[in-house]
């Protein structure tokens, strides 16, 4: 009976009496691939024009798509899909680190999967459930962020940074939702009481102040 191979690391699996000889390269292939599926790093260059570029997954061998962190790079001059086989089941830390402003699609070869937007040069942390790949953070219910730790806005260097946190004691948690649109010029946020914010007119109005004006000189 000769090697079979399993399905996501393509792993040799090698049968009783098969490979006489062979098996301490095998196995330390093997083990090779393992680490690479747990804790392997790999730039994978996906440079030129609009494309697809299909990571490997080589039968007994040491192929990129086995890395569990993938860094893109590379000048991109057109928007970009990158593939994995369909039916593997795997996780993965991606880098988009290419240059230019054009789409990066991370997916199966036959599903859908995630996009970078033409701006986005971040990290996702992603899973192959052998159909789809799926972006991990874009299906988060819920973040909690402890000990007052802060959400950072940063600017387009890097460098600096606008911060929210909570304060440091709430006496009774609560949510604000969002307005539905933007506002208009001189428009403040304000709250209807209830955790509702809203865009309104900022400051007293027109009419109120002719009239404090008028008592108060």
């Amino acid at each position: 009976m000769a090697s079979s191979y399993s399905a996501d690391l393509k792993l040799e699996l090698m049968a009783t009496g098969e490979k006489s000889g062979t098996w301490g390269d095998i196995t330390n292939t093997n083990l090779i691939i393992l680490q690479q599926a747990i804790a392997g790093y790999e730039a994978v260059s996906i440079a030129g024009g609009a494309q697809t570029t299909a990571l490997t997954f080589s039968n007994g061998l040491i192929s990129n798509g086995k890395n569990a962190i993938i860094e893109l790079t590379g000048t991109i001059t057109g928007n970009q899909i990158v593939t994995i086989a369909d039916s593997i089941e795997k996780t993965y830390v991606i880098k988009n680190s290419t240059s230019g402003a054009f789409t990066v699609q991370f997916k199966t070869a036959s599903g859908s999967g995630p996009t970078w937007s033409t701006t986005d040069k971040g990290i996702k942390t992603l899973y192959s459930n052998g159909t789809d790949v799926i972006d991990v953070n874009a299906n988060l219910s819920q973040i909690n962020l402890v000990n007052q730790n802060e959400i950072r806005f940063e600017d387009a260097t890097g460098g600096q940074y606008v911060g929210l946190k909570a304060a440091s004691t709430i006496s009774s948690g609560y949510t604000l939702t969002l307005p539905t649109a933007d506002g208009t010029s001189g428009q403040a946020i304000v709250t209807n009481g209830s955790g509702t914010l809203s865009f309104a007119q900022a400051g007293i109005s027109t009419g109120k102040a002719i009239a404090m004006a008028i008592v108060f000189g």
